[in-house]
């Protein structure tokens, strides 16, 4: 028996009756913040570089898989090797360069070439946008960045970095004249567009914007705990600082970190 099928016996006995009360309680819906929270911690490890913390946190994401597909296969909708025989499918589906006789000569033309698979299976033939499809639950920075991409594969993208980066500096010219309009309304709207301005740039230059913001905090994190440090050998606390002592502060945390 491989692994794989030890955890699905597992899940089973555990929904089973004489199996845990706490598992046997659960439904899709009770089970949604955990799979968000896992596959968060998934990214997670993968950002820090620990292969162990990796294999761990995918295992508790597979077991988040495992156990929707328990919960689907009592209810008579479709087991776990249902889930897999689905993805195989669209995996031998889209890649025709690997299974059939298709040829491409870039990763570029493949995803081309994926968008026009995918359209052609199932709901996706209703569909009459690209950008039809895009989870609106996803994280902000995540959603911009999915739907600048199916635009961008239907042609509607900039030539060079240039052109993004020209972007923002016109969203963020916009935003400075509704700060002076003051208008909340206005000024929350040019804001967006900033945020969905930098997205674009950072998935033209190649950068998860979410794995950057993510970086940034971290080092603010960082940065503001030397801070704190610091002042304590002073024997000051922050709040009684001046702004020019705290940019000091701030200053030394980051020349610490070169």
């Amino acid at each position: 028996m491989s692994e794989f099928e030890r955890l699905v016996q597992i899940m089973a006995k555990l929904r089973a009756q004489g199996g845990c009360p706490w598992d046997q309680q659960q439904t899709h819906r009770s089970l949604r913040p955990y799979l968000l929270e896992e596959a968060h911690e998934v990214i997670e490890a993968l950002d820090s570089g620990d292969t162990d913390a990796l294999r761990s946190e995918l295992g508790d994401l597979l077991l988040q898989i495992v156990f929707h597909a328990q919960i689907a296969a009592e209810n008579g909708q479709f087991d776990v090797e249902g889930v897999a025989g689905s993805i195989n499918q669209k995996l031998i589906h889209r890649h025709p360069h690997v299974f059939g006789d298709v040829t491409v000569n870039s990763a570029s033309e493949v995803l081309v070439n994926w968008e026009k698979l995918k359209r052609t299976e199932g709901e996706n033939c209703q569909r009459t946008s690209a950008l039809e499809g895009v989870p609106r639950g996803l994280p902000a920075l995540l959603y911009a960045t999915k739907l600048q991409k199916r635009a961008a594969r239907v042609g509607f993208d900039w030539d060079d970095a240039a052109g993004p980066m020209a972007k923002v500096h016109e969203e963020l010219d916009e935003l400075q004249a509704a700060g002076d309009s003051g208008h909340d309304e206005a000024i929350e709207a040019e804001l967006g567009d900033v945020l969905f301005a930098i997205c674009n740039l950072a998935r033209f230059l190649g950068i998860d914007s979410e794995s950057a913001l993510r970086e940034a905090s971290a080092r603010f994190a960082r940065r503001f705990a030397e801070m704190e440090q610091a002042a304590r050998k002073l024997g000051r606390e922050m709040a009684e600082m001046s702004l020019d002592e705290l940019e000091k502060l701030w200053q030394q945390a980051k020349a610490g970190e070169d």
